[in-house]
């Protein structure tokens, strides 16, 4: 099995020991995306919604640099600190994907990096 990281300035850089994104077997595996402006490295003030378009911002930038796009994804995972933010989630979700629709998991966690109120990862095929 053979695997290639993917890297692009046009997305955060990672905050630890990981890729931005690995592709295997076909499939692109992102890491998670925070809502982190790749040009100064942080978390934008603003609205849940600035930040659930800036983490879409970001897997889309990823997705390109693999050569592929949001329409080929075939999983998504949200983390959200607040689980009220659901449906802001949703109705900024619904402007990057059409249907069908990748498959999805939303959970509400105790808390995440830097201290962001959401994260995504993201499966694409290629």
């Amino acid at each position: 099995m053979s695997k290639k990281t993917i890297k692009t300035d046009r997305a955060p850089a990672a905050i630890g020991p990981y890729s931005q994104a690995v592709i295997s077997n076909g499939l692109l595996f992102t890491s998670g995306q925070l809502p982190i402006d790749p040009a100064t490295g942080k978390i934008p003030d603003g609205s849940i919604e600035d930040k659930v378009h800036m983490v879409f911002k970001n897997l889309e930038a990823i997705a390109k640099e693999a050569g592929t796009n949001l329409d080929n994804a075939v999983k998504t995972t949200v983390f959200l600190a607040d689980i009220g933010n659901f449906q802001a989630v949703n109705k900024v979700y619904a402007q990057y994907f059409k249907a069908p629709y990748p498959a999805r998991s939303a959970f509400q966690v105790a808390a995440l990096p830097l201290g962001a109120d959401l994260e995504v990862e993201a499966i694409f095929q290629l």
